[in-house]
């Protein structure tokens, strides 16, 4: 028995030290995505204007190198997903000829909280969607992961950064703070802000940046 917990001791140190140095590493500059390779990106979206704000982000960015592409958007959410197919059907037919039957993917999460719902029974569907979360990110096990705030983005992120402690894939996340945002951070902003989830966190507003000293003002991307 006492050689039991002695191993279990052994195993939460290193378990422990594994966490330390996930959390000192996220937030560092990322210099493994500058090779010309494609990377494998998750684009989480959501309702209003999260999900036309990040087509718009998306629109600037060069998005060979950010494939194959897997789009992820709340169960209850019919609109967002409809908006990256007419995307994605809009590369195809540019000058690239993107096929995106190889490149993009389309999914849907359990929300975490539904609108109006109670905070007792939001406790249940907060751990399913963390579970469904897990197992998406175990599916893509994406290199990149991109959000702009929405509710979904919390699970997917959390269940990221769980999949980097043991090991198995180091995602990159990329926050992008929502325009709206002008003095103070959305709630899903503010919970990867504060436990440091995010390896870079931009913000469009100085103010925002000034009150959150970590965060990367990068002006207005929209």
């Amino acid at each position: 028995m006492a050689l039991i917990g002695v191993a279990a001791s052994v195993l939460l140190l290193l378990i422990f030290i594994r966490v330390i140095f996930v959390f000192l590493s996220t937030g560092k500059p990322v210099r493994n995505l500058c090779s010309s390779k494609p990377v494998s990106t998750l684009i989480i979206l959501g309702s209003g204007g999260h999900t036309a704000e990040m087509m718009n982000l998306l629109s600037v960015l060069e998005i060979d190198k950010f494939s194959p592409r897997s789009y992820i958007a709340a169960a209850t959410d019919n609109m967002s997903l409809q908006k990256a197919k007419v995307f994605e059907q809009s590369l195809a037919h540019g000058a690239s000829a993107v096929n995106t039957s190889n490149t993009a993917k389309f999914m849907q999460i359990y929300r975490s909280r539904e609108v109006g719902q109670s905070y007792v029974t939001s406790v249940g569907t907060t751990l399913v969607a963390m579970v469904h979360a897990l197992w998406l990110i175990l599916k893509i096990r994406p290199t990149v992961v991109l959000c702009n705030g929405p509710g979904t983005c919390v699970p997917l992120c959390v269940a990221a950064f769980l999949v980097k402690v043991v090991g198995i894939r180091w995602s990159f996340i990329f926050y992008v703070e929502s325009i709206a945002r002008v003095k103070k951070l959305s709630l899903s902003g503010l919970m990867l802000y504060k436990l440091h989830l995010a390896d870079q966190f931009f913000v469009q507003w100085p103010k925002l940046q000034k009150a959150y000293p970590r965060a990367q003002y990068v002006g207005c991307l929209m």
